[in-house]
């Protein structure tokens, strides 16, 4: 029986168990995130969305996700 190899990442805080080979866009997509109006810093840096799919997650990574809400 094959079993899928996960890491452990922390997500605002909060461990999470994901794929190995995940991506951020794959992390995105996995979490059902609106893909506009959101920030993502990745190990202390800002991803711009651009980079989302080659930025690849390892096990320990720290990402803060932030959405953005208008009002007035």
């Amino acid at each position: 029986m094959s079993q899928e190899m996960t890491i452990e990442v922390i997500i605002n805080g909060e461990p999470k168990q994901i794929g190995a080979a995940a991506s951020l866009q794959d992390l995105i997509e996995h979490l059902d995130l609106p893909k506009v109006r959101i920030a993502v810093e990745h190990n202390l840096e800002i991803v711009p969305r651009a980079r989302w799919s080659a930025t690849t997650l390892a096990h320990g990574d720290k990402l803060e996700i932030v959405h953005f809400v208008g009002g007035g």
